[in-house]
């Protein structure tokens, strides 16, 4: 039973695109391991209050993760 588990900081995607990314990332995983592994393939998203991910000792906000997917 895979189990995938997906961290986001909150308000940088769509509920459709969270969505989206569930679908995909379970076609990956049926794609490896058949389709018969479909329905006990799990996909759980969470999401990180803004703020509280940080990387290279330096914390990451909503608005900061925009910026760098705008370029």
């Amino acid at each position: 039973m895979p189990f995938l588990n997906v961290k986001l900081i909150e308000g940088v995607f769509t509920q459709a695109q969270k969505q989206e990314m569930i679908r995909k990332l379970t076609d990956t995983m049926v794609s490896i391991e058949g389709e018969n592994m479909r329905p006990v393939t799990w996909v759980v998203i969470e999401e990180v209050n803004s703020g509280d991910w940080g990387v290279g000792g330096n914390p990451l906000s909503t608005s900061d993760v925009k910026a760098l997917a705008k370029g």
